[in-house]
């Protein structure tokens, strides 16, 4: 990455990670995704039982194959005939993992969902979470936080997921109320009632969406 974009990223990372912890949570700066899968293990003690939600992040650091490969209970939704168990063990789990679609530069945190099992999860439920966000996230304020949830964030992952939303179609954002629409739930994360539970480690890539 650019040098002048790295250091651009230390200093935004610090305010970040000074909001987080006003806000009774944790962050971290990782200066690429081999930092980043370090700190995550780091995080995540051998045997505990690991999932998580539609985390393209945590893909891309590596973290999800490392786990899988390691002393971990990783449950993977994706390979289990019963999706929803596998959704509800989430809530019992020691750690889930997850991305944001947006976070504001004094560590407020912004999630849409359209199953709602990944908010859900990151308000309550499971001992330890553990978000993996690439620097492209951060906005200035909750407006820039929601815009980018929905017009960038919300639109892509339409488009992945093949959905027939007017979103997937244009790349912005209609408030539509279409059966497919996966922007059903919206989670601000803005304070942690239980100190030690939310851990935010900022990327210094762009991950993500």
């Amino acid at each position: 990455m650019n040098e002048n974009i790295t250091k651009r990223n230390e200093l935004l990372a610090l305010q970040v990670i000074k909001g987080l912890e006003s806000r009774n949570m944790s962050g971290y700066y990782a200066s690429d995704k081999d930092e980043a899968l370090k700190i995550a293990l780091n995080l995540i003690e051998e045997g505990s039982t690991v999932t998580m939600g539609g985390a393209m992040s945590a893909h891309e650091i590596g973290l999800v194959d490392a786990l899988k490969k390691g002393n971990y209970n990783f449950i993977d939704r994706d390979q289990e005939t019963d999706k929803r168990a596998a959704m509800l063990a989430a809530y019992d789990a020691d750690v889930f993992l997850s991305s944001a679609n947006a976070i504001t530069n004094d560590g407020v945190m912004v999630n849409i969902d359209g199953n709602s099992n990944r908010v859900s999860a990151i308000a309550q439920g499971p001992k330890k979470v553990v978000f993996i966000v690439g620097m492209n996230k951060v906005c200035d304020d909750i407006d820039g936080a929601m815009k980018r949830a929905r017009n960038v964030a919300a639109p892509i992952n339409a488009q992945r997921f093949n959905l027939d939303t007017p979103c997937a179609k244009t790349g912005a954002c209609f408030n539509c109320k279409s059966p497919d629409t996966i922007c059903c739930q919206f989670l601000i994360t803005r304070y942690s009632r239980h100190e030690g539970r939310i851990h935010v480690i900022l990327v210094n890539d762009n991950l993500g969406f």
